[in-house]
C-alpha cells in the first residue's frame, strides 16, 4: 500500500469518527450553526479527497450527503430521520473504505443508487415550502433568574422592540398554475437493517486492525520532550557505565548491560518517530520548476535522486525555503535558453538535479544544473564593486573563494531584474537559514558545464557512536560511521609510515595513505619533525572514510566507545572547519566532535604532493613528477644502497624460502596461480636455508617475477640524475646520490630479460590475460599503473590520449576492458566515454574512469555517459575489484 493511500485512509477513518460525533450532537442541538459547518466541512473534505484519490463510489456518496447538509445550512428543518440518513451514509463509507484497504485502492464492484436517492429525496423534500404550523399556546414571559449588569435591558424590554421592528417584506416568486393538491411527503425509508448491521461490524473490525488504528497524531512539541527526555536518559546511562568501569562492581553488571540495552531500543524507536524521508520537501518543486519553465521559455527537466533519505523533521522545515530557492535560481541564472543551449552542442532541454545521500555523519544534499556555470569574472567584478575584495585579494583567490561572494547579501550577477531573480537577495538569506540549523552551503562550478551547490546538514540532533580519543591531552569525539580500522605501528607489523615529499604516509596493505597528526591538525602540539623516527614509532592512527578519500589520523590513545548526544555549536564557533558539535561525556565533561569531512580536507591538502584536486594543479603535479622519481632503496649483498623506480614494482612480498621450486635446476615459485620465475639481485644476496627473505616482484607485458634481495630500507622522491654507468655491470643502470649516499640503480629491464629466456618461456600463456586498454596523458601515471595491472595478470596497451585510443579501438580486437582517465589532452573522457558507447562494436565494453577523490560531480557525470565505474586515480584495490567485477575475469598471476 503506497503512503498516498495510506494517509488517505487515515485521514478519512478520522474524519467519519468526529462526523459520527457531531451528527448526534447536531440531532440534538439542530440550530448549532457551528457543529452544522463542522460537519459540512468534514463531508466536503471526505469528497474531495475521494475524487482525488479515484474513488467514484465513495465520492458519489458523499456529495449526496453534502447536498442535504447544505440544504441544513440554507435554514431548512432538520429532522430525526434526516439525521439518521447522514448516519447511514457514514456507515456506508465505512463499509466500502474497508473494502479499499483490503485490496489496496479498489472499490467494491455496485452502486449505491438506493441509498443516493433517499439522500435526493431527502434534499428535495426539505426543500418544498412545508405547512405553517399551528400556533403554540401563548408562554409566560421568561424571566431573568438573576439581577440585571449594568447596561442591560429586561427581556420583555428587548421582545418589545423586536417586535416593533419593521422588516421589508420579501417578493414571493409567481405562483406557479394550479395542480393538484400536492400530498405530504413521506419519510425516506430507513437504511436496509442488514446494511445497517454490516456497516455497524466493519467499523468495528476497522477499529481493530485498520490503516487507521496503526497510527495515531502526536503533536511535535510531545516528539520534543520524549527526545530531550532521552537525550538526559542516554547522559545518565554514560555516566552509570563510567561509574561501573571506575569500580568494577560485578553484581550492577547484568542489570547496567539491561539498563543500557533498553536505553539503546528506546532511543532508536524515539528517533524514528522524528525522521520522514527529504522527498516530503520536494514535493511541490516539480510545479514550481513547471511554471518556472513556462515563465522563462525554457525547457526544465527535474531529476530527483535518494528522495527516501531520512532527516530529522525540523530539520526538514528549514531546509525547505531555501531548496525551493535555489531550484528556482538554477532555472533562471544557471540554465541556459534553448538557443543558447543548441549553440553550446547541448540538449535544448537543460537538467536540475536533486541528489540526497548519507556521508560521514551528515545529510548531504546537492542541487546541480547542466547549464552555464558561474561567471568567475562577473562575480569578481561585482565583489569589486560592492567593496568585498580589493583587485590585489581577487587575484589570487582561488575560483572556490570567488563563488562564495554569491551568498553576500546584495550582490547578484543577473543582467536583469525578473519576477525570479536579480535583486541581490536569497542566496545570503539560504546561508543564513542553513546555518540556523548548523548547516553549510557550498558550491562548485565549472564554466559552460554547470553548477553544483552541497548543503551539508549536520545531526545536530542526534544520537550517534562515537569513537573517544585522546590527542595533545585533551578528548574528542569521532564518528563511528566514518572510522574504517584502527592500525597500530610498530617495528615488524605489516604497516610502516614512509615519507613522500616530507610528508608522511601509511602504507596499509596495497595502499599509502595521507596522515595527520591530530594534535597539530588542532594546533594543540607543535608539528612532528617528520624524519624523527622515535616520534613515529608504535603511532596510534585511526583510518577514516568519507566519500571516496581514506585517511589516516595519529592519536595519542584510543579511550572507549560511546553513544553520544550531539549538541550543536554556538554560532560563534560553527565556522570552525573541523569541529560538527560537542556532546557531554559519562564523567561530566564536554568535548568536541570532529567532523569527519573537514579532517578530510585537511588530509587532502597533506596528501597533495601525490594528488592534486584541482585541474591546474593535476597539470602541474603531473610536470613535476615527470622530473621526479620515486624510488625504493634496498640492500642487496653489501651494506650499499641499491634502487630500482617504485613504479616498476608491482608488489613487495616477504618470499617463504621453502616455497621454493625447481624447474629445470632453476628457482620458480608458485604465485597466486601461476609459476614465476626467481631471480636472486647478486651473487652477494644471502641465500637463507629457512624462514623468509624480502622479495620484489616486476611485471612486463605478461610476464611476471621475483627479485630476492636482503633488505628493504626506504622509499624516497628524488631528481633521479645518473652520473656513473659501468659498463661492466649490466644489471646496473648507473648510479646517483640519493639522501646525500651513493646509490646503484639497477636495471629492472635486464633482470627480466635473464628471467624469461628460452628456459622460461613457457611458463607465460599470454592469449589467457585480459587485455586492457590504458588511456593517461601522463607518462608518470602510465608507468605507475601499467606494472601494477601486468602484474595482476593483465596484458595492458598504453595510450596518450582519447583519439590514440579510440584509433586503437578501431584497428585491435579483443580489448576485455578500458581503464581511461577522466582528464585527456585532445577529448576528455566523457567523450571518449560517449563514442566507445556509440560504436555498436565495442560498446559493451567496460570502461572505468580514474578521477580525483574529491571530483564527486565528475563521477556523477561520468555515470551518466556510460562509464561503468569511477575510481580514484590511486586506489589500486578500488581498481583491480572494479575489473574483475565488470571483466568478469581475473588476471593470470595476479
Amino acid at each position: 500500500m503506497d503512503d498516498l493511500l495510506r494517509e488517505f485512509l487515515t485521514e478519512t477513518s478520522e474524519s467519519l469518527d468526529v462526523a459520527d460525533v457531531e451528527l448526534v450532537k447536531f440531532e440534538q442541538d439542530p440550530n448549532n450553526a457551528q457543529i452544522l459547518n463542522n460537519i459540512f466541512r468534514l463531508v466536503h473534505t471526505i469528497k474531495g479527497t475521494c475524487g482525488f484519490i479515484g474513488l467514484p463510489r465513495l465520492a458519489s456518496l458523499a456529495h449526496a450527503a453534502e447536498t442535504l447538509m447544505d440544504r441544513f445550512r440554507e435554514g431548512r428543518p432538520v429532522t430525526t430521520d434526516a439525521v439518521g440518513l447522514v448516519l447511514s451514509t457514514i456507515d456506508r463509507i465505512k463499509l466500502l473504505l474497508q473494502h479499499v484497504e483490503e485490496t489496496e485502492g479498489s472499490e467494491p464492484e455496485g452502486e449505491d443508487r438506493d441509498l443516493i436517492s433517499l439522500l435526493e429525496a431527502m434534499a428535495e423534500a426539505v426543500d418544498a415550502p412545508a405547512t405553517p404550523p399551528p400556533a403554540p399556546p401563548p408562554q409566560p414571559a421568561p424571566t431573568l433568574e438573576r439581577p440585571l449588569l449594568p447596561g442591560e435591558l429586561p427581556l420583555d424590554e428587548l421582545d418589545r422592540i423586536f417586535r416593533e421592528t419593521k422588516v421589508d417584506p420579501i417578493t414571493p416568486p409567481p405562483a406557479a398554475p394550479p395542480a393538484a393538491k400536492a400530498a405530504p411527503p413521506k419519510p425516506a425509508p430507513a437504511m436496509p437493517k442488514a446494511d445497517v448491521e454490516a456497516a455497524h461490524g466493519a467499523a468495528q473490525a476497522g477499529e481493530a486492525h485498520g490503516v487507521a488504528a496503526q497510527s495515531i497524531r502526536v503533536h511535535v512539541g510531545v516528539l520534543e520532550q520524549l527526545m530531550t527526555m532521552v537525550s538526559e536518559l542516554v547522559l545518565t546511562r554514560n555516566q552509570l557505565m563510567e561509574i561501573a568501569r571506575r569500580h568494577d562492581e560485578p553484581e550492577y553488571k547484568v542489570s547496567l548491560q539491561r539498563l543500557s540495552n533498553v536505553t539503546g531500543e528506546l532511543q532508536e524507536a524515539v528517533m524514528r518517530t522524528r525522521m520522514q524521508p527529504i522527498g516530503n520537501a520536494w514535493q511541490k518543486l516539480p510545479r514550481i520548476v513547471r511554471d518556472l519553465a513556462q515563465e522563462l521559455g525554457k525547457q526544465i527537466e527535474l531529476e530527483q535522486v535518494g528522495a527516501d533519505t531520512e532527516l530529522d523533521r525540523q530539520v526538514l522545515d528549514q531546509i525547505k525555503d531555501p531548496l525551493t530557492h535555489m531550484v528556482r535560481n538554477s532555472a533562471d541564472h544557471g540554465l541556459e535558453m534553448p538557443e543558447q543551449r543548441r549553440a553550446a552542442g547541448k540538449s535544448e532541454r537543460g537538467l536540475i538535479r536533486l541528489s540526497a545521500y548519507h556521508e560521514g555523519g551528515h545529510v548531504i544534499v546537492e542541487i546541480s544544473d547542466d547549464g552555464r556555470g558561474l561567471d568567475v569574472a562577473r562575480i569578481k567584478q561585482k565583489a569589486l564593486e560592492n567593496g568585498l575584495a580589493t583587485e590585489a585579494e581577487l587575484a589570487k583567490m582561488p575560483d572556490s573563494q570567488v563563488f562564495r561572494f554569491i551568498f553576500h547579501a546584495g550582490l547578484s550577477t543577473a543582467q536583469k531584474v525578473t519576477n525570479v531573480s536579480g535583486r541581490g537577495v536569497g542566496m545570503d538569506v539560504v546561508r543564513s537559514n542553513l546555518e540556523s540549523i548548523g548547516g553549510t552551503v557550498d558550491v562548485r562550478s565549472r564554466q559552460g558545464e554547470g553548477s553544483t551547490f552541497v548543503i551539508k546538514i549536520p545531526l545536530t540532533l542526534a544520537i550517534v557512536p562515537a569513537l573517544i580519543v585522546r590527542a595533545a591531552g585533551e578528548r574528542f569525539a569521532l564518528p563511528q560511521s566514518a572510522v574504517e580500522e584502527l592500525v597500530r605501528v610498530q617495528a615488524g607489523s605489516d604497516h610502516e609510515i614512509t615519507w613522500l615529499n616530507n610528508s608522511p604516509v601509511l602504507g596499509l596493505r596495497d595502499r599509502l595513505l595521507p596522515i595527520v597528526s591530530l594534535g597539530a591538525l588542532l594546533g594543540l602540539s607543535p608539528e612532528r619533525d617528520g624524519r624523527d623516527e622515535a616520534l613515529w614509532e608504535r603511532a596510534l592512527i585511526v583510518v577514516m572514510k568519507v566519500g571516496h578519500q581514506t585517511f589516516g589520523v595519529v592519536v595519542e590513545a584510543v579511550s572507549h566507545t560511546e553513544e553520544i548526544v550531539v549538541k550543536p555549536m554556538a554560532s560563534a564557533l560553527r565556522q570552525l572547519p573541523m569541529v560538527s558539535g560537542s556532546t557531554i561525556l559519562g564523567d561530566g565533561r564536554v568535548i568536541m566532535i570532529l567532523d569527519p569531512a573537514g579532517l578530510a580536507q585537511h588530509a587532502a591538502a597533506r596528501g597533495g604532493a601525490a594528488e592534486e584536486t584541482s585541474h591546474h594543479g593535476a597539470g602541474r603535479q603531473s610536470r613535476a613528477s615527470q622530473k621526479r622519481s620515486s624510488l625504493l632503496l634496498f640492500r642487496a649483498g653489501s651494506r650499499d644502497l641499491k634502487a630500482v623506480p617504485l613504479g616498476l614494482v608491482t608488489r613487495i612480498e616477504e618470499l617463504e624460502v621453502a616455497r621454493i621450486e625447481r624447474v629445470n635446476g632453476y628457482p620458480v615459485l608458485q604465485y597466486r596461480g601461476a609459476l614465476i620465475p626467481v631471480l636472486y639481485a647478486n651473487e652477494e644476496v644471502q641465500r637463507v636455508a629457512a624462514g623468509t627473505q624480502p622479495m620484489l616482484v616486476f611485471a612486463d607485458g605478461g610476464r611476471v617475477m621475483g627479485l630476492v634481495v636482503d633488505e628493504i630500507v626506504d622509499i624516497v622522491e628524488a631528481e633521479l640524475d645518473l652520473e656513473l654507468s659501468p659498463s661492466n655491470m649490466p644489471e646496473v643502470l648507473g648510479a646517483a646520490v640519493l639522501s646525500g649516499q651513493a646509490t646503484e640503480i639497477l636495471d629492472v629491464a635486464f633482470y627480466v630479460q635473464v628471467a624469461f629466456g628460452e628456459r622460461f618461456r613457457h611458463l607465460v600463456r599470454s592469449s589467457e590475460r585480459p587485455r586492457l586498454l590504458l588511456v593517461d596523458e601522463s607518462p608518470f601515471h602510465r608507468d605507475l599503473l601499467a606494472p601494477m595491472l601486468n602484474g595482476n595478470g593483465y596484458e595492458v596497451t598504453a595510450c596518450a590520449s582519447g583519439g590514440e585510443a579510440l584509433a586503437r579501438l578501431g584497428t585491435e580486437d579483443g580489448f576485455d576492458a578500458i581503464v581511461s582517465d577522466v582528464d585527456l589532452p585532445d577529448m576528455d573522457g566523457f567523450a571518449l566515454a560517449a563514442a566507445v558507447r556509440g560504436d555498436p562494436r565495442i560498446r559493451e565494453v567496460p570502461i572505468i574512469a580514474l578521477a580525483t577523490a574529491q571530483d564527486r560531480d565528475a563521477l556523477e557525470r561520468g555515470r551518466a555517459v556510460g562509464f561503468t565505474d569511477c575510481v580514484a586515480k590511486f586506489d589500486r584495490s578500488g581498481l583491480i575489484a572494479a575489473l574483475k567485477e565488470f571483466t568478469g575475469r581475473q588476471g593470470i598471476a595476479a
